[in-house]
């Protein structure tokens, strides 16, 4: 099998496509590829061009290694450990609005709204803000069937995030945002665009895969009840169901674009300079080479070395707050509605198989229903 393949975009620019599991875990760590984009092309104002794209996911080292660095100095386990029982508080509320109802869309009414607030606690964003928060995340999410609304809101979106920032500046707390704002006014380390773009960054790395982690991962417990049964019977399941849900329904499908600095070998194919490269996940994870019966979704699979989170100087700073997200709102959901079903078949769920990989909506219902089989009525179980 060809684990590398030339690849036509929509644009008409050739691309190389990278497949297999070992070919894209070298692409994802290849030293001798860049990630700063080219933001010609992009449309948008330069001044927005800069505010959001001063960030890891586009930067090389060095820069790339300061701000990690200063990141990861605030971001730490401990900070993360310490939300706990704050998430616990989040899902437990969004599951007590969830239960005046029969039927919900999980998404709309719980995978999105749970990280959404996460981040936003952790950025400390006020209450008032974080509308415009989701919006820009929406649009982000849709890919290009929205390009044309993105400069419009991403300016809006910019006027909020630079407020603030002048806010946390004034009236600086016990929140991340603060502790990047000290790092720049106090030692001169991070420009203005580069706590823009912070914030950009945060927003959808912290959020948009979370939410598809949660939806892709119900819907497979659901899609065959016997998962459900099984992890709500062994919870000590979770931990690896949730690295088998990464892996087999990547939040992020493709990984964000290289493109060659220089000239490369890669799984036995010539990579010259200037080429881009686009490294799918999603195929990758399916890969037999280093999965076995990659095709299925096992929930005690302990060998999974995945790339849902990355791998090499881009792995994913949030991978540890996610997998908690992911426990607290998988245990909480199980616990409260032991019963929960699809409200509609499978097959008319709509995934979106761009960037991101993820239901648009996922109808459940709260209780079980009942069904009727020659005159009498049964439980579903």
């Amino acid at each position: 099998m060809d684990h590398i393949q030339e690849i036509t975009r929509q644009d008409g620019t050739t691309v190389l496509r990278v497949t297999g599991y070992d070919a894209a875990r070298q692409a994802l760590s290849e030293r001798r590829t860049t990630k700063v984009l080219d933001v010609s092309s992009m449309g948008y104002p330069p001044d927005l061009h800069d505010a959001m794209l001063r960030q890891m996911l586009f930067l090389d080292p060095p820069d790339h290694t300061r701000l990690r660095r200063m990141v990861s100095a605030s971001f730490t386990a401990q900070r993360i450990e310490a939300m706990r029982s704050r998430i616990d508080q989040l899902a437990d509320e969004l599951l007590d609005a969830m239960g005046g109802h029969e039927t919900v869309d999980l998404i709309q009414a719980y995978a999105w709204p749970l990280p959404l607030q996460v981040i936003c606690d952790l950025l400390g964003v006020p209450a008032d803000s974080r509308e415009a928060f989701r919006t820009w995340t929406t649009i982000v999410a849709a890919g290009p069937t929205r390009h044309h609304e993105r400069p419009a809101q991403l300016t809006r979106l910019l006027a909020v995030v630079r407020g603030l920032l002048a806010d946390r500046r004034a009236h600086p707390g016990d929140d991340l945002l603060s502790d990047l704002i000290a790092a720049r006014d106090d030692q001169d380390r991070l420009s203005e665009d580069e706590l823009t773009s912070m914030v950009f960054m945060l927003l959808v790395a912290g959020h948009e895969t979370t939410v598809n982690l949660i939806g892709n991962g119900v819907f497979r417990l659901l899609e065959d009840r016997s998962r459900w049964d099984r992890v709500r019977a062994e919870p000590q399941l979770l931990a690896t169901a949730i690295e088998e849900f990464v892996r087999y329904d990547p939040p992020l499908a493709m990984a964000t674009s290289r493109t060659a600095a220089e000239t490369f070998e890669l799984a036995g194919r010539t990579v010259r300079a200037g080429t881009p490269v686009d490294i799918s996940l999603a195929q990758a994870h399916r890969d037999e080479n280093r999965f076995p019966n990659a095709d299925q979704l096992q929930l005690d699979r302990h060998q999974n070395p995945h790339l849902g989170f990355g791998h090499g100087i881009h792995y994913c700073l949030g991978a540890q707050l996610a997998r908690l997200e992911g426990r607290v709102a998988f245990t909480a959901l199980m616990t409260r509605f032991p019963d929960l079903d699809l409200a509609v078949p499978a097959t008319e769920l709509t995934w979106r198989h761009d960037f991101m990989r993820g239901l648009d909506h996922l109808p459940v219902r709260t209780q079980a229903r009942t069904s009727i089989h020659s005159g009498s009525s049964t439980r579903r179980t």
